[in-house]
């Protein structure tokens, strides 16, 4: 389907940028890597009068340390992600997860910050990003502000972005020393997760700590199965870290499509619980 007549303009800093979202309000749309905008264009889901092209804006892109926290550009590619020797080791739940996503040809495109901005519940790095504890920081008018992950997903397809605020960075607290998986499930490569789940668990004296569960597609926005994680604290086998999983969807609102029922996913979402917190603490 073609795409409806927008205008374009590729903006050559941060500032450039913000002022012409300012100008636009809610007619315009950021263009990061293109892989998540486009295909709301062509589907005609979206109608822009503007639409802001970033790519190109320096400084945006590539991963550093400060102290005990990762920052990674906005503009830092999949391919990118997966590969940086920082990312791997100080969150290798990110690097997991992102190399599930979708194929080659989307990962060397797609931006970590799209992704995130876009706010897809059924997309896999939102739910990484929540489970990491992450923040984002966004640029507007007034400055920088920084916002928790847990704050940043407000509704489907909805992030708590202004309109005229650019998002320009992701941090991560280093997870070094916690065992990590993404398990997802889904009908054929390459497509959407009907349910993933992402588990970082941390042992002591042989069992778990501590543990962190995100859910993918299991509500309007990313989840954190909080009552699990609850569970999860002091289990030292499989039959407790099973126990905990069945309250993986307690709080979860999942929906109804083609590819699952509300009962299937909350199925699904215990299941891969229990694996992927099994994987992540060695117990499996």
């Amino acid at each position: 389907m073609i795409p409806p007549a927008f205008e374009y303009a590729r903006p050559e800093s941060v500032e450039e940028a913000v002022r012409l979202l300012g100008e636009a309000g809610d007619e315009a749309k950021v263009l990061a890597g293109g892989q998540s905008l486009l295909a709301l264009l062509r589907l005609r889901l979206a109608f822009p009068e503007l639409v802001v092209d970033v790519g190109r804006i320096p400084g945006l892109r590539g991963v550093r340390e400060e102290g005990e926290t990762l920052v990674i550009g906005a503009l830092t590619t999949h391919h990118e992600v997966i590969h940086d020797p920082l990312v791997r080791r100080h969150a290798g739940l990110l690097a997991e997860a992102t190399a599930t996503v979708a194929d080659p040809a989307v990962r060397h495109r797609g931006t970590l910050g799209g992704s995130l901005a876009h706010a897809d519940p059924a997309g896999d790095l939102p739910a990484i990003v929540l489970a990491l504890d992450g923040e984002l920081v966004a640029v507007g008018p007034g400055g920088r502000r920084t916002v928790p992950a847990r704050e940043f997903f407000v509704d489907y397809l909805q992030s708590s972005l202004a309109p005229d605020e650019l998002l320009v960075e992701v941090r991560l607290p280093k997870a070094d020393g916690w065992g990590f998986h993404y398990e997802k499930f889904h009908r054929v490569a390459q497509s959407w997760a009907i349910v993933g789940v992402a588990a970082l668990v941390r042992r002591e004296d042989g069992h778990i700590a501590e543990a962190r569960v995100g859910l993918t597609n299991m509500g309007a926005t990313p989840l954190r199965a909080a009552a699990a994680e609850a569970a999860l604290a002091g289990a030292d086998g499989p039959q407790a870290v099973a126990r905990a999983a069945r309250s993986a969807a307690e709080g979860a609102q999942p929906g109804r499509d083609a590819s699952a029922s509300p009962d299937y996913r909350a199925h699904l979402a215990e299941v891969l619980t229990k694996r992927a917190v099994l994987t992540a603490a060695g117990m499996g």
